[in-house]
């Protein structure tokens, strides 16, 4: 089963104020601690929404619609993530609840996630295995 832990944005990372080198040490720590355990499987922390862009499909079937950030609400953003693979909902609260608060100043919040396996979204056996192929392909090319 794949977790996506979803850092919520805070009034000081939409305001771009990087995370103090003690956080950065704890985060580093924590991610480490999740490489060694093999359930990490990527992470990161993300720029503000000033520099993001957003693309929304307004119209069905329409042309999508490109828009620059920055975006309102913070509250609603994403900080960053963290992508875990884990054997239970149980054992992915678990490592949500071991991260340091993420901003450090008692803002932080995170969002755990499931992620849909494909088996979890058809029972087509060739959508499966093209799906899978994919997922080969795309760890092939990460090793090389």
């Amino acid at each position: 089963m794949r977790f996506m832990m979803i850092v919520k944005a805070t009034t000081d990372s939409e305001a771009g104020v990087l995370p103090s080198p003690e956080l950065l040490e704890a985060m580093q720590r924590y991610n480490e601690e999740l490489a060694r355990a093999g359930v990490m499987l990527g992470g990161d922390g993300l720029y503000p929404s000033s520099s993001a862009i957003r693309i929304s499909y307004p119209e069905p079937g329409g042309k999508p619609k490109v828009v620059d950030g920055p975006f309102t609400e913070a509250k609603e953003m994403i900080a960053g993530y963290t992508l875990i693979e884990v054997k239970s909902r149980e054992e992915a609260i678990e490592w949500a609840l071991r991260m340091p608060d993420p901003h450090g100043y008692g803002q932080g919040q995170i969002e755990l996630r499931q992620v849909f396996e494909m088996e979890d979204l058809t029972d087509n056996p060739e959508a499966i295995a093209k799906d899978n192929a994919l997922r080969q392909q795309l760890e092939e090319q990460r090793k090389a």
